[in-house]
This record gives C-alpha cells, sequence and structure tokens, in this order.
C-alpha cells in the first residue's frame, strides 16, 4: 500500500495497492490522489526517502504536475509522521485484526477501511472530533 494523506483534513486523498513496493506503485498513489482532489495550485508532498520517493521517474512525474516534493533529511522523519501514523493505525484496526485469505481479499478490506470508515466515519481529535470528509466538505462550502 502507498498512500497520500492530505495534512489538513487528514482524508487520505490517494492509494494504491501492489505486491511490490516500487516507484510505480508511488506515482500511482500520487495520481489518484491528483485525479481526486484536482488541485489548481502547486502542492507540496512529504515523503520519505525511500528509493521509490528518490527515483529519476519519481521526480519527474512530480515536476509534470506542479509538485514540490520534501523530505526530511536521513534519520529524521517528521516531514513522513503523518503518513507513518496512518499505517500505524491501519495496522492496529484492521490489518492486526483480519485474516485474509488472498491479496485481492486483503485489497478490497484496505480500500472498505479507508473509504468507509477511516475518511467518513472515524474521528480526529486534531480536527475537532471531525471526520476528515466532514471537515473537506466544511472548507469546500467556504472556499
Amino acid at each position: 500500500l502507498a498512500s497520500v494523506l492530505d495534512l489538513h483534513t487528514k482524508k487520505i486523498i490517494g492509494y494504491a495497492f501492489s505486491k511490490t513496493m516500487d516507484t510505480e506503485l508511488a506515482i500511482k498513489a500520487v495520481e489518484n490522489a491528483y485525479i481526486t482532489q484536482k488541485p489548481k495550485n502547486t502542492v507540496i508532498l512529504h515523503s520519505d526517502l525511500g528509493s521509490q520517493y528518490t527515483s529519476s521517474k519519481f521526480d519527474d512525474y512530480l515536476n509534470e504536475h506542479n509538485i514540490v516534493h520534501s523530505f526530511s533529511g536521513k534519520g529524521c522523519p517528521y516531514d513522513n509522521a503523518c503518513i507513518e501514523s496512518f499505517h500505524a493505525t491501519l495496522k492496529k484496526e484492521e490489518v492486526t485484526l483480519a485474516t485474509y485469505y488472498d491479496f485481492d481479499a486483503a485489497r478490497l478490506a484496505i480500500f472498505e477501511y479507508i473509504e468507509f470508515w477511516y475518511n467518513r466515519k472515524r474521528l480526529h481529535s486534531s480536527i475537532g472530533y471531525m471526520t476528515p470528509q466532514q471537515l473537506e466538505d466544511a472548507l469546500r462550502k467556504t472556499a
């Protein structure tokens, strides 16, 4: 799973599944976020220093879409802490509680967790005990 989190709303706005964590998977997750959010201005993407995020192919994709790439120095995880927290939450609330019989079953369960639970029902204290979708909807109304 590669995923993209909106730092303001805490919503998972893009993700992709694969059996391997490679550049293509990372690009697909960012592409899905870009397609769903349709940003009008430059956006900043925080990531770790994994090879999939530091490849020239990934960098080319970001440049084509006016996305500024940001990462902390080696051994300093601050830029990526929020998405790491999401992945830890996903593991605690879904993955460790389930048995997946194959890749497709796991992909479906994680899709349902993100789309129907995490983004739309799970309350976040950091955004005023709203769901990520509620906050995004409220921000769209005031824009």
